[in-house]
């Protein structure tokens, strides 16, 4: 019989969802517990549905690739399993009822970092209790790679996809890496590499993470209801999934695998001024439009806020956000939201620290003053810096950048160029999309007419850069 104190329980934690959401939970429990209630069910006590390790796993089996990684779903059954019902020893119970269920929809999804932490620590451990650092790490990890699996498994990459994108085996650890690097200690201590791994966290310090790493918590909401399949279609009360992912325009059909991979595109998305989260795209790529500093600044000038990457010769991936268009001028632009990040070997954020407002800089064709593209620092040594002799750059940052507090970026101090992109985030100001389609023609019809008068074609016709429509890449 079902204690009062338990169905009290099980009520409160029910009534957190809408009834249709309710309804989405019931539908999912129903047919998970389908094909695991039918053996005992001549007995009437066991035709009380549960759910099984094993049906969780088999869920959509008939595809041939699951929506979730084994080892997650794994985790999420432990985490399942872990909600003690009044009455009941649940741990001992290898079968989930739909109470225990319920519970933990509720926590996960509409919980408070108190309640979803019970749930986050077995599912980072059976066992619960302080856990080491290389268990969370291993969780973390998991996390992240079901997040990319999960979010290509659906098709919600919104036009990036893992075959235009950087492999993101090395992007996985990277962001897991940067996610762990915030886990302090009571006493303030964050502590690193082999020391973390080996070094016990107690419940306290990993409900604090929780709460202070947001991510973790955006990223069980994707695992679950991207994984499980339920209530993704559903009007959501947190809108922190649905810029998860910009959409990405202008690199589809043109044969380019971008230098982002998608864990550092989450991330570095994930720091922009939230009016810019929703759209990326390509405006400049060296494989694309030629090595050359006027093909870059003709792509990139007033096309507003752009995000650069650059890989380097030794495949160091860096760059950094512009929240400004870029203007070809002899002072300093921009403003304090620009940041310098880095992607590989490490993933990283470096925003600014108040000491100067050198935040960008992209000037051309002068004699008296430096001539390239640079970010933070001063003339000479930036933290990031393009000459305009193509192809030659550096990052000077002895012990750090003055503007944005970042280290060294690039392998070498001064390094050679290998890519460039140069990415327009957010919606494309007014002026850029004429700017953009017009000709120098189109704008004077005065000169196309003596052109033609004089019998001379329309050679700037052919320079056109073709017009991308603005379709969705999806």
């Amino acid at each position: 019989k079902m204690g009062n104190a338990e169905s009290n329980a099980y009520q409160n934690h029910l009534s957190r969802f809408l009834p249709e959401e309710q309804s989405d939970i019931d539908g999912l429990f129903d047919t998970l517990s389908g094909s695991s209630g039918s053996a005992g069910a001549k007995n009437a006590k066991a035709a009380k549905k549960t759910v099984t390790l094993a049906a969780l796993q088999a869920r959509e089996s008939a595809h041939t690739r699951e929506p979730l990684p084994e080892p997650m779903t794994a985790r999420l059954y432990s985490g399942m399993k872990s909600i003690d019902l009044p009455g009941k020893s649940s741990g001992l119970s290898e079968q989930i009822a739909k109470e225990q269920f319920v519970i933990f929809m509720s926590n996960l999804l509409k919980g408070n970092a108190d309640e979803k932490i019970s749930i986050i620590m077995r599912m980072i451990a059976k066992t619960g209790g302080p856990l080491k650092g290389k268990q969370i790490q291993e969780f973390t990890e998991d996390l992240v790679t079901s997040v990319v699996h999960v979010l290509s498994y659906r098709k919600e990459l919104k036009g990036w996809s893992l075959e235009n994108t950087r492999d993101s085996s090395s992007g996985v650890k990277a962001l897991a890496s940067e996610l762990l690097s915030e886990l302090k200690l009571p006493d303030g201590t964050k502590p690193v590499g082999s020391q973390l791994l080996e070094t016990n966290f107690d419940r306290s310090v990993i409900e604090d993470w929780v709460y202070r790493v947001p991510q973790i918590s955006v990223f069980l909401s994707v695992v679950i209801r991207q994984g499980l399949h339920v209530l993704h279609s559903l009007p959501d009360q947190t809108k922190d999934i649905l810029n998860l992912v910009p959409h990405c325009k202008g690199i589809k059909g043109r044969g380019v695998v971008s230098l982002f991979d998608i864990p550092a595109i989450i991330y570095i998305n994930s720091h922009l001024p939230a009016e810019m989260q929703h759209k990326w795209q390509l405006l400049f790529s060296s494989r694309l439009h030629g090595e050359s500093f006027s093909q870059l600044c003709a792509h990139i000038v007033s096309k507003g806020p752009c995000i650069v990457i650059i890989r380097d010769l030794d495949g160091f991936l860096f760059g950094g956000f512009a929240s400004h268009s870029w203007e070809v001028k002899p002072q300093f632009q921009g403003d304090n939201r620009c940041f310098l990040f880095s992607v590989f070997p490490t993933l990283a954020v470096y925003t600014y620290t108040g000491y100067n407002d050198h935040y960008m800089y992209l000037n051309h064709g002068q004699q008296t003053m430096p001539n390239g593209l640079g970010m933070g620092g001063q003339h000479g040594y930036f933290g990031l810096w393009i000459d305009s002799d193509y192809g030659k750059g550096h990052s000077k940052a002895k012990p750090r950048c003055t503007t944005y507090n970042s280290p060294q970026l690039s392998a070498k101090e001064d390094f050679t160029l290998d890519a460039m992109e140069v990415w327009a985030v957010g919606d494309a100001p007014e002026s850029a999309g004429r700017k953009g389609k017009k000709s120098i023609l189109d704008v004077d019809p005065q000169a196309q007419a003596l052109l033609e008068m004089a019998g001379k074609s329309r050679q700037s016709e052919g320079l056109r850069e073709p017009v991308e429509e603005d379709e969705d890449d999806d």
